[in-house]
């Protein structure tokens, strides 16, 4: 039975698209037809369609034989496409406490949210399992709240990837978000863990990574 070919199809692929290219990065279309299995010619007809909406752009580097190759990346606007928490209610409320609280309350307020969570995330996170493991529950709990969280070796550690924050515009207003990130991390993987960040959405890199190790 031949393939579908038709609207379904279509929106299937450029969703798979998008997707990889948040989880992966910039690529060029020969590596996104490898991905996905498909052939480069069908895959720069969808880049070519998501480029007319402004959901991915792309920029020419240098290879070392023959013409420039072209890597594509998301735009800001392909944003829309992964959740944001109600970025606008958020980022306006976080606003109008911070004025009427202060910083005092405000972090009153963001040690409340890192309770909850902690009590939340050691519910769903075995705290006697090895650190590979820990991690794995923690990327499920993460992704389920849409983070688009994976974990990989990283020599004799881990990176802990999220490849998408839901709460980037209130993470961007009020950096305490951030900070009880860590703190949170480092409590329901556990005590003898080291925990730090080495790429931050909000401070322009595409994803937020942590080296993390025993």
């Amino acid at each position: 039975m031949a393939k579908s070919t038709g609207p379904a199809a279509e929106s299937k692929t450029r969703r798979r698209i998008v997707k990889t290219l948040k989880t992966e990065g910039p690529m060029d279309s020969a590596g996104l037809a490898a991905r996905l299995k498909v052939t480069p010619m069908a895959v720069r007809q969808h880049l070519y369609a998501l480029q007319q909406e402004k959901l991915v752009s792309a920029e020419e580097r240098p290879v070392p034989v023959g013409r420039p190759a072209k890597y594509w990346r998301l735009t800001r606007e392909a944003d829309r496409l992964f959740p944001d928490a109600y970025a606008e209610l958020n980022v306006a409320l976080i606003d109008a406490a911070g004025k009427t609280i202060g910083p005092d309350g405000m972090q009153r307020l963001l040690d409340t949210r890192l309770a909850r969570q902690s009590a939340e995330y050691a519910a769903r996170i075995t705290s006697s399992a090895p650190l590979a493991k820990k991690l794995e529950q923690l990327a499920r709990v993460r992704t389920d709240e849409g983070y688009m969280a994976e974990v990989k070796r990283d020599g004799r550690g881990f990176l802990f990837i999220e490849n998408h924050c839901p709460i980037c515009a209130a993470a961007a207003l009020c950096q305490g978000f951030c900070a009880t990130e860590l703190d949170l991390f480092r409590k329901v993987l556990g005590p003898g863990v080291s925990v730090e960040r080495a790429e931050h959405i909000v401070s322009g890199d595409r994803r937020c990574a942590y080296r993390i190790s025993a």
